[in-house]
């Protein structure tokens, strides 16, 4: 079963910007109350959309760079790439649904020919 994938500054390039996939990336940290509680959604996401979505984690005290190169003002903050361009977002706690939404608005455009 697909787990979300952790990501560092020197993976972000490969690992969500040149990814073949869209890729759901999670910024978080280990102090975030919200953000331990939205983890196990994050990973029923990875579940779900396995083959379709590509899921990862960026820790923003190890990852501080990341976090400001991507405004980052809030965690945990869900940012959803396609082509190496950020396509969706979501800032708190939200439940599976209301994510599965979004990605599922992104897959769809994905799916349209260009």
């Amino acid at each position: 079963m697909a787990k979300p994938i952790p990501v560092t500054g020197a993976t972000f390039e490969d690992e969500v910007i040149k990814a073949e996939l869209p890729v759901l990336v999670d910024f978080w940290a280990e102090w975030c109350g919200p953000c331990k509680a939205i983890a196990p959604t994050v990973e029923a996401l990875a579940a779900k959309y396995e083959g379709k979505l590509k899921v990862c984690k960026v820790d923003v005290d190890d990852n501080r760079e990341l976090a400001e190169k991507h405004d980052i003002r809030g965690i945990p903050t869900l940012l959803l790439f396609k082509g190496g361009e950020v396509v969706a977002q979501h800032v708190g706690l939200a439940d599976e649904a209301v994510l599965s939404e979004k990605v599922d608005e992104v897959l769809a455009r994905a799916d349209q020919p260009k």
